[in-house]
Order: structure tokens, then sequence, then C-alpha cells
């Protein structure tokens, strides 16, 4: 778990989000070559507090583009969002031309101290809708801090990994992993962290970035195969 992690967005979804995640859920012609994925989640995947082109999306277009990749990524992040907030838009948010989809819930659920096994239901609720529309999936997962209890912590840290296995999705451990030194949580983060201490900064989605996009690229190769 990184900084606070109680983590969670302290603003709710505006309506200029909520436009701005409709226009980019809109159908586009589809090239035979483009790669159309959707990043399904909160704060994290919008880029709060960040420029347009800082956010993890934005980024993860330009490491994606670096390396070869030709592929169009909704932002599908929406601030404030909790598991239940994913699983009430995924249905119209995957439109047609989706093939991909990158699920990052449950920082909100964890601030709100929402109980596991309701944020395991709509965690599998969002992948059985991705298993559906034959979309593949890369599920990050997220860890609880101990103050909810080491039976809370268990079953919440628990349900990533077993919904993963159980739908056959590729999986990382945690949106946080690029800013881990040795498995650690830095003492310093300034260099990573807004102010809040909850959200990245610019150079902290880039190391964010760089350690999902290869996850990326394995789904772009399950989508191709």
């Amino acid at each position: 778990m990184f900084p606070k992690l109680t983590y969670g967005v302290l603003c709710g979804c505006s309506k200029v989000a909520a436009l701005a995640l409709w226009a980019g859920t809109q159908p586009v012609a589809a090239s035979a070559e483009t790669i159309h994925l959707l990043a399904l989640g909160d704060s994290l995947t919008q880029g709060y507090g960040l420029m347009e082109e800082e956010g993890f999306v934005p980024q993860l277009r330009d490491w994606l583009t670096e390396n070869g990749h030709d592929v169009r990524v909704v932002n599908g992040g929406v601030s404030g969002d909790t598991s239940a907030g994913g699983l009430s838009r995924v249905e119209w948010s995957l439109t047609p031309e989706i093939e991909g989809m990158i699920v990052t819930f449950g920082g909100n659920d964890l601030l709100r101290g929402i109980d596991p096994a309701v944020t395991r239901a709509n965690v599998k609720g969002i992948l059985e809708v991705a298993e559906e529309n034959d979309v593949e999936v890369l599920l990050i997962g997220m860890q609880a801090p101990g103050n909810y209890g080491a039976t809370y912590k268990a079953d919440f840290d628990a349900l990533y990994p077993e919904l993963a296995e159980e739908y056959g999705t590729l999986y990382l451990d945690s949106f946080f992993a690029g800013l881990m030194e040795d498995g650690e949580v830095p003492e310093d983060r300034s260099a990573v962290m807004q102010a809040d201490g909850i959200h990245p900064n610019a150079d902290g989605v880039k190391r964010i970035v760089d350690v999902v996009g290869p996850k990326v690229e394995e789904l772009i190769a399950r989508i191709g195969s």
C-alpha cells in the first residue's frame, strides 16, 4: 500500500469529467491495425491534479507509442469512483471497438471502509461484463492498510489475485508498484507524490507507467493472438 492508502479522492465526479468520459467513449472508426483499450478506474486513472498530458492515460499512450504499438487508450477514470461506480458504467463504457480493458478500483472502497465482500462482488461483476463482451483484461490490485484489522486486510488483498485467476485475466499487484524501492515505500515521497500525499505527480506517473506498460504489452499480445 502506498502513502495513506487510505487512498481516495476527496472530490466527486464533476460534470466536466463525466462529459469528458462520455466523449472519450463514443464509437470511432477503427482501423485494422489500431488496438483499442479502455482504462476503467478512479482518480488514479483519470489523472487527478495533473495537466492532461501528465496523467496516467496520456503517459501510457506515449509509452506504448514509443515502444512501437498503435494503440488508442480511452480514459475511463472518474474521480471519487468506487468499484460500485465502475460496475454501474462498465457496460456502456465498453463501446464496440474496445478490445481490452485496464481495471483499477479499490482506493475509494478502502477510504470508505466498504466490506471487501462488496468490493469483490463489484470487481467480479466488471470482469463478467468483460467476459461477456470478449474483452481481455488487465486487473490491477490494491492492498488495504493495517488499521482496518488483519481479517479485513487479508480479505481485501486476496480478492484481486483470486478474481484474476478465476477469470483468467492478466494481473498486476499494485498500481503503485513503480514507486516502490526494494519493495518498500520510499521515506521521501515528495519526488513522486502530489502535496496531498495520495495522488502521484507527473514524475510518479512516469514511474508507474514504466511498470504498467509491459503488462499492457502483454494485454495487447493477448488481443492480437
